[in-house]
């Protein structure tokens, strides 16, 4: 049996904030933009290619404050495209990061090790990732 994960809610203060920053400057698609009355309201956006998409909104998870999600992590091919697309977008990003080095052979020296960070305008921490192929 598989077991996917499917969505992470990702505490916001200011919802259309949130939603510009992840849709326009990231690139995820705004899947829906649901309210529930005047009490809540829920955005869930996807990245590109992703099976997981992300959820923000009022009436959630009441008990996470915003910013508190930390170690959120987005895999992409190619890093440096994908960090080139965020700076063209306005989102300030770390430079490239490589942690540890590979126990084995890989197609690109930032294959596994390869990262760049980033956070949303309420400081919930992404990483980004290189991973051009899985073994």
């Amino acid at each position: 049996m598989n077991w996917t994960l499917e969505v992470v809610v990702v505490p916001v203060s200011d919802i259309d904030r949130a939603k510009e920053f992840y849709a326009e400057r990231l690139g995820f698609t705004v899947d829906h933009d649901t309210r529930l009355g005047d009490d809540a309201r829920i955005v869930q956006l996807t990245p590109p290619g992703s099976g997981c998409s992300i959820v923000i909104g009022r009436g959630v998870v009441p008990s996470m404050p915003p910013g508190s999600l930390k170690g959120l992590q987005l895999v992409v091919p190619d890093l440096e495209r994908a960090r080139a697309e965020l700076v063209d977008r306005g989102v300030e990003v770390s430079e490239i990061q490589v942690l540890g080095t590979n126990p084995r052979p890989v197609p690109h020296p930032l294959d596994n090790v390869g990262f760049v960070f980033f956070t949303d305008p309420d400081g919930n921490a992404w990483g980004v990732q290189q991973i051009s192929a899985r073994a």
